[in-house]
């Protein structure tokens, strides 16, 4: 990883862990974080948990995301959270785009073209997920994709700006469907994203950090995280259990 972009790993959650669950997770990751002053740690809980890991953070250099949000301030939106009301409640950054809100929940990328300026306006860390599916894989239609996503999700984003957002790719045939991504198919989609980002403005995609959001474990996150493109990652299933997660982060910045 060259000099200027740190590494960022993130814990996603996703609808897992009551707030009990929530502050075990976080006693337990907030001592042991010894050795990880160069990495950037994120943790991204449920709505009802928010609060909570807040709290457990002050004083620490973890920060707490949310895992979507609106792009208006207020108005009648039910069942909506706007980035105000996140700043309010302690968060400091914002998971945008997920595959999973994309697949379950109709996320569009106009509705992303909106939802990355909003957050950048409110101070939030956007962590915008962009990848492909398994079909749009094995049609060979990879960078297609990536590239359409990116240049709708982030045309509301000045170039200048585009070093204030963290990209995450996901490979979405890679996710809980027996297939895997090497380290080489990650290396070269994420060198793919920076370039992209480069024909906008060189020195900002030079800064942007790219995170990798497949399936990463103890296992692998050391190699994938070495990749010259490579920046951290956006970590599922594996960072549920603090040691796995305190893991991964240790492999930041091995």
């Amino acid at each position: 990883m060259p000099d200027g972009r740190r590494p960022l790993v993130a814990a996603n959650w996703k609808m897992n862990k009551t707030t009990a669950e929530a502050a075990d997770f976080m006693e337990r990751f907030v001592g042991s974080l010894g050795g990880l002053e160069d990495v950037d740690l994120v943790v991204c809980p449920p709505y009802t948990a928010l609060a909570t890991a807040v709290e457990w953070v002050a004083r620490t250099p973890v920060r707490i995301a949310a895992q979507n949000m609106h792009f208006e301030e207020s108005g009648a939106f039910t069942g909506e959270v706007s980035p105000s009301m996140l700043r309010d409640a302690g968060v400091e950054a914002v998971i945008l785009g997920h595959s999973e809100r994309r697949q379950h929940f109709g996320e569009t990328d106009e509705a992303l073209a909106r939802k990355v300026p909003s957050a950048l306006r409110a101070g939030l860390l956007p962590i915008l997920c962009v990848g492909e599916s398994e079909g749009q894989r094995d049609a060979g239609e990879t960078e297609d994709v990536l590239a359409a996503q990116l240049d709708a999700d982030l045309a509301g984003v000045e170039a200048a700006d585009l070093g204030g957002v963290v990209v995450a790719y996901e490979p979405i045939w890679a996710i809980g469907t027996g297939r895997t991504a090497t380290t080489e198919q990650a290396q070269q989609a994420i060198a793919f994203i920076r370039s992209r980002l480069a024909a906008r403005d060189d020195e900002a995609a030079a800064a942007v950090r790219i995170l990798y959001g497949g399936s990463m474990k103890p296992g692998n996150a050391a190699e994938l995280i070495a990749q010259p493109d490579v920046d951290g990652g956006l970590v599922g299933g594996a960072s549920l259990d603090p040691d796995d997660f305190l893991a991964i982060c240790r492999a930041g910045v091995a």
